[in-house]
């Protein structure tokens, strides 16, 4: 039996070891944690300031600018320590290349993007990845499809809501539009019109459950206690949807899903037919990487997507729209402390679904 794994309850930067460790490696992760002064020369530097090391018995901490100050330290010119963090630095760079995004009419060019951050084209391009987890060119494919989205039932035209979401001609976009909709451009637009959807609701030991899917593969997995509850949110998600109740064939991917419910380490062998935005996939695809048996914490998804603490609140939304329970094993995932937090189909089916990985034998 695999254990889950347990979190370090222990704060990375709660002692001076610790600290002047941080300072010695220069960890911008410990920048607005901490900030140290040096006795020699009167000026206090974060930990991640890139200056020559100074000397441990010359070294003190503070919690804060204001602290480091009251003694009698002045800001280092060249870490800038009361200016803003690194990290809320990259946060604002890419904050601003978002909204240029947004509101361009034609996706910027990579160039004019770095320039308007004042950053090389490859420094600008790293920054952007790490803090919103993908390639301007990929959040601008996102920032399109959702306007797409958007217009396609508030438009006239097929044609109308391409080009206001900003694409140069329809082909740009019927080419990917599968991957956008998850249909074609006229069915999402008539909220499903003439799209397939077969679903059956049954029962497994969590209480209801509802399976539907395409005919690409399973785009819904919901559990509650009401099946009425869960049948009105699929009409919602597609009113205008043919959706078919269950044949003998779809019975039997029915049963496979129930059977994942009740023993969740035995894996899924069915096609999925999920799609979200860019960062969404992301979060998905690192969700399935976890083993059963496992617990990861919301900060430790967002390292797996390269985007860091700054993206936490990100990655907790990204996880909280997977419309495929268990399949995209989201319950493996809890709180930095070990609580397990929210989840979509109610915590008691959380726990009860990782106390079946953690016993299996």
């Amino acid at each position: 039996m695999k254990a889950a794994q347990k979190t370090n309850h222990t704060k990375p930067y709660d002692g001076d070891d610790a600290r002047w460790t941080a300072v010695v490696h220069r960890d911008h992760g410990a920048d607005g944690k901490f900030y140290f002064s040096v006795l020699t020369t009167g000026i206090y530097c974060r930990p991640g300031c890139p200056a020559r090391t100074p000397q441990r018995e010359n070294v003190r901490f503070y919690a804060s600018c204001a602290d480091a100050e009251q003694a009698g330290f002045r800001a280092c010119k060249r870490c800038k320590p009361d200016a803003d963090g690194l990290a809320a630095q990259h946060a604002a760079i890419a904050a601003r290349a978002c909204r240029l995004i947004e509101t361009a009419e034609q996706l910027p060019a990579l160039d004019a993007l770095a320039t308007n951050s004042g950053l090389s084209r490859f420094h600008f391009h790293r920054i952007f990845k790490s803090v919103t987890g993908v390639t301007p060119k990929a959040y601008a494919a996102a920032h399109r499809a959702a306007k797409v989205r958007k217009a396609l039932p508030r438009t006239a035209t097929v044609t109308e809501a391409i080009y206001a979401a900003g694409y140069n001609g329809s082909g740009s976009f019927y080419t990917k539009s599968g991957e956008v909709l998850g249909m074609t451009p006229r069915a999402y637009r008539d909220g499903g019109h003439k799209e397939t959807i077969r679903f059956a609701l049954g029962k497994c030991s969590l209480g209801s459950i509802l399976v539907a899917a395409t005919g690409k593969g399973i785009c819904a997995i919901l559990m509650d206690d009401d099946p009425e509850a869960l049948l009105r949110d699929l009409q919602d998600r597609f009113p205008k949807a043919q959706l078919i109740g269950a044949d003998r064939s779809f019975e039997q991917w029915v049963a496979k899903v129930i059977g994942l419910v009740e023993a969740p380490t035995i894996g899924l062998d069915l096609p999925l037919d999920v799609r979200g935005t860019a960062f969404q996939q992301r979060v998905w695809t690192a969700l399935r990487e976890i083993p059963p048996g496992i617990v990861v914490s919301y900060t430790q998804i967002a390292d797996r997507v390269g985007t860091g603490k700054r993206s936490v609140r990100a990655v907790a939304s990204a996880i909280a729209a997977n419309p495929v329970a268990v399949a995209i094993p989201c319950h493996r995932v809890v709180r930095s402390d070990g609580a397990l937090a929210g989840y979509r189909w109610g915590i008691e089916r959380k726990q009860a679904l990782l106390l079946r990985e953690q016993t299996r034998d």
